[in-house]
């Protein structure tokens, strides 16, 4: 058995054998529990396990005990009045890009939202409707509803708004309870972790081009006019055509009424961005914005005076809960389930990036189970999919929000509007809402800044971005985020095709090693080369590292093994032949039978011409023999960094058997280092 290795980790260490290694320091014989008894303990359940189980299910019964009143309290009711204060008209807002009539987004401000401060486990976002996915929702709805199939019959130029909505009302509840079942069942699966294959660039690419899809939607009511929508690819740009045929007929008031809207919430905001730390909590503007919009409109009569479109009438109470129509699930389950992972992927990001700030932990599979349960029950009050909107998340944490309190005293105005207020919009001006879905999302078109960013960092991510950017712009939202998903897949795959290589070499008077290409003050150590993979290893890229491997060693393997095999066949020819050669001289020299005792037949190969013709053909062979041990002295080691190999599959382990074998004709050594905390040598394997 080797020596152990000295503690000095500044002297020469002993590379073992696995058999070696094992018998120095054994593994446990302790396989641990088997796959059946671990489910039986998985299925016991006792009172500590049960209250665990509450406790992480419902994360409030954890935290409300222990809340800190005095601390927290009037932070998260200021908090959550300002939050809703901008719900509101947030919620009549993206309820037009769902498809649905406004009273929709109230209803979908308030009932998940309370859902999710009882389940949730983020203190600081906030839930409740969101551009982008109410136009990922609005896609479904004027899909499977659109206004041509509502026309009144006679008048081709009317449609029936009323059975138009009910039916995409239907729609949208059916959507989201679809969305809700799917994010609980990943949740409950631990299926967290298929929101990593949405690569941040690939989430601001695909986010960018759903403003672009949603400020284009936006622009009929800015303009006033009546285009047909329909969601198929190239649907954004059959949309500009028409928006572009429309022009003519614009309502020069609803115009006029958007572009102030835009310009007095862009320049307010601006000042609340600016003076956030000396003001108590930012100007309500467009909750302001609302009220004097529909007071101007009421007084004046803008509808009747000049056709500016309005809300209309906003049911005031609460709806008693209604079976979603299931039937429709076959129609929008691929809808639903790239909403339901394009939600958790904005929401989780929100959630770790408050969390890390804040200093407190999350449960990734929670916040998917918290969404599903917000989405799948508020989808029996006819609400539309929830997600996260970053704009009212930071105003909840600046207000002074620490706790879902905030949230659900964000729901306390909500359901005042809903009782009370919401019949005082009806005079709202479309063009008003539109204005601040527009103005809200400021924020997303702030990541074209990303383009020469990702030009100067990494070009890779750089056309991830560009690639989601115009799929999604081209091809829908629900078509754009597949040809994404699959696209990044495909970079990963062109990565790992196309590694760095390189020959580690050693910086003076350190044991450090770095790339001899990269770093010139690098040094190769006499007679060793030292290969690294900036790539994993497996069967799509096996053949490319093997030859690397031979072209960076600086020898020429193939071509040395080639020339031994030569020389030993040669030198096997020439032995048969020098055998041939003396058979035939002994039979030429045979005697008779009777003189046979009187030659000495030991002395006949020393004297004979084949032996001549030996001694002569092994001098060539030799010749070749030395020069082949000449040509492959330049190193006499080599080692494999294995450092970046995640796992070995077979078609690897076979390419490195074959390494281990080439080099080993040509008597050089191979070490693998790296791999696992292990070391390994041809010599041992």
């Amino acid at each position: 058995m080797a020596e152990p290795p000295s503690p000095d980790h500044g002297a020469k260490q002993l590379a073992l054998s696995e058999a070696e290694l094992e018998e120095l320091a054994p593994r446990s014989q302790d396989a641990g529990p088997g796959l059946l008894s671990r489910f039986r303990k998985k299925l016991r359940c006792s009172g500590t396990v049960a209250k665990s189980l509450l406790l992480k299910f419902i994360p409030i019964l954890n935290w409300l005990p222990r809340y800190p009143v005095k601390e927290w309290l009037v932070g998260d009711i200021i908090s959550g009045i300002s939050v809703g204060i901008i719900q509101l008209p947030q919620g009549l807002a993206y309820a037009l890009l769902a498809g649905v009539p406004p009273v929709f987004g109230l209803y979908s401000s308030f009932y998940p939202v309370i859902l999710y401060s009882i389940f949730g486990t983020s203190r600081h976002i906030s839930a409740g409707t969101f551009a982008v996915i109410s136009v990922m929702v609005g896609s479904v709805t004027e899909s499977l509803a659109p206004s041509d199939d509502f026309k009144i019959p006679g008048n081709e130029t009317m449609v029936d708004e009323v059975a138009r909505d009910a039916a995409r009302v239907q729609v949208a509840a059916a959507l989201t309870l679809l969305v809700g079942i799917f994010q609980i069942l990943l949740g409950l699966v631990q299926f967290g972790f298929v929101v990593t294959y949405l690569s941040e660039p690939l989430i601001r690419g695909y986010t960018s081009a759903a403003a672009i899809h949603v400020t284009v939607s936006q622009l009929k009511s800015i303009l006033g006019v009546n285009i047909s929508q329909r969601s198929h690819p190239l649907s954004l740009i059959y949309t500009i055509v028409n928006i572009c045929s429309q022009l003519p007929k614009t309502n020069i008031a609803s115009l006029l009424i958007g572009l102030i809207a835009i310009t007095v919430l862009f320049l307010v905001k601006f000042l609340n961005e600016k003076y956030n730390s000396k003001i108590p909590f930012p100007i309500p503007i467009e909750l302001i914005t609302l009220i004097v919009a529909t007071g101007i409109t009421y007084g004046a009569d803008l509808n009747k005076a000049y056709g500016v479109e309005i809300v209309g009438v906003i049911p005031t109470g609460m709806k008693a809960p209604v079976l979603p129509d299931v039937s429709l699930f076959a129609s929008v389950v691929g809808n639903a389930f790239a909403i339901a992972v394009v939600v958790y992927a904005f929401t989780i990001s929100l959630v770790k990036m408050f969390a890390v700030k804040h200093g407190y932990s999350i449960d990734s599979n929670q916040e998917f189970i918290a969404l599903g349960l917000s989405n799948s029950v508020g989808s029996f009050f006819q609400c539309f999919t929830i997600g996260t909107a970053m704009s009212r998340s930071l105003v909840q944490e600046s207000t002074g929000g620490n706790s879902q309190v905030a949230g659900a005293m964000s729901c306390f105005v909500i359901l005042i509007i809903i009782l009370k207020a919401g019949e005082l919009f009806k005079t709202l001006p479309k063009a008003i809402l539109a204005s601040v879905v527009i103005v809200n999302l400021k924020g997303i078109f702030k990541q074209f800044r990303d383009i020469p960013l990702l030009w100067r960092t990494n070009r890779i991510d750089l056309v991830v971005w560009l690639v989601t950017f115009v799929a999604t712009i081209l091809l829908n939202l629900d078509l754009g985020l597949a040809v994404s998903v699959a696209f990044s897949l495909l970079t990963v795959i062109f990565r790992t095709q196309l590694p760095h290589y390189s020959i580690l070499g050693q910086v003076p008077s350190t044991h450090i090693y770095r790339d001899v290409a990269q770093y010139p003050q690098a040094q190769e150590v006499q007679g060793i080369k030292i290969f690294k993979s900036s790539s994993t290893i497996y069967f799509a890229n096996a053949d490319l590292y093997a030859n690397a491997v031979k072209k960076m060693s600086g020898i020429e393997v193939d071509k040395l093994i080639e020339m031994k095999k030569k020389a030993i066949k040669k030198e096997a020819q020439l032995q048969k032949k020098a055998e041939k050669q003396a058979k035939k001289e002994l039979k030429q020299r045979k005697v008779t039978r009777d003189k046979a005792n009187e030659v000495d037949m030991s002395a006949l190969p020393t004297l004979s011409t084949a032996d001549t013709v030996i001694r002569k053909d092994y001098e060539i062979i030799g010749g070749t023999v030395n020069s082949l041990e000449l040509n492959k002295r330049p190193i006499h080691s080599l080692i494999l960094d294995l450092s970046t190999v995640s796992f070995v599959d077979t078609v690897s382990l076979k390419m490195l058997k074959n390494i281990f074998r080439d080099f080993n004709e040509i008597d050089v050594n191979v070490y693998l280092v790296g791999c696992h905390g292990k070391s390994y040598n041809k010599s041992k394997h």
